[in-house]
């Protein structure tokens, strides 16, 4: 559950009450029941757990605001979960369900996408996020994107240059990890004749 997207859809509203719905291909897979109180957002849903029957659970989490740098408020939910007998009441933008109750990542220990990738998939996300900030297709098959009209050149420079560091790096990292599958002849290729 983001909580960005329940404020966008007005669900942060005292008083407002209704279900809300998650599909895959236009295909219903989860629905849960809703109502926003003084208390926060109260959830109305079942769970099951390993076969056994449904069981009804009605969670409260609480909702707090934080002022934004240029004025207003921004939502965040507490998280209602407990950890070692302590409440965790982290202020976070995502809630999941990995269990009977709605908990934030900490609390189910769920890792960021990030947090698992190698380093030759993390200098490749880097680069093809630099490609698509210049308006171009993602992975070294393509061409970077000429210029963007009114970007200053040495900008535009800058940010070739750090798609070609982060492109070398990749290719040097990843081969680097498989070098035990090289030949003799091609490991002095890609790594000099340093290489053993």
């Amino acid at each position: 559950m983001d909580v960005n997207r329940f404020h966008r859809e007005g669900i942060l509203t005292e008083g407002r009450r209704g279900n809300w719905v998650w599909s895959r291909d236009s295909e219903e897979v989860g629905r849960i029941g809703y109502s926003f109180t003084q208390s926060g957002l109260v959830l109305d849903y079942r769970v099951r757990a390993y076969g056994s029957d449904w069981e009804a659970v009605m969670e409260t989490v609480p909702i707090t605001y934080a002022a934004c740098n240029y004025g207003g408020t921004r939502p965040y939910f507490q998280c209602p979960g407990y950890v070692d007998g302590r409440r965790c009441g982290r202020r976070v933008g995502k809630l999941f369900s990995g269990g009977r109750y709605f908990l934030c990542r900490h609390c189910y220990s769920i890792a960021y996408r990030s947090q698992s990738e190698t380093g030759y998939d993390r200098a490749l996300r880097r680069a093809n996020k630099t490609r698509m900030a210049l308006g171009g297709e993602p992975g070294t098959a393509y061409w970077i994107a000429p210029k963007p009209k009114g970007m200053w050149q040495r900008t535009y420079q800058r940010h070739r240059e750090q798609i070609e560091r982060d492109e070398g790096q990749a290719d040097h990292l990843f081969l680097s990890k498989y070098a035990h599958i090289l030949s003799r002849e091609e490991r002095e290729m890609y790594f000099g004749s340093d290489a053993h």
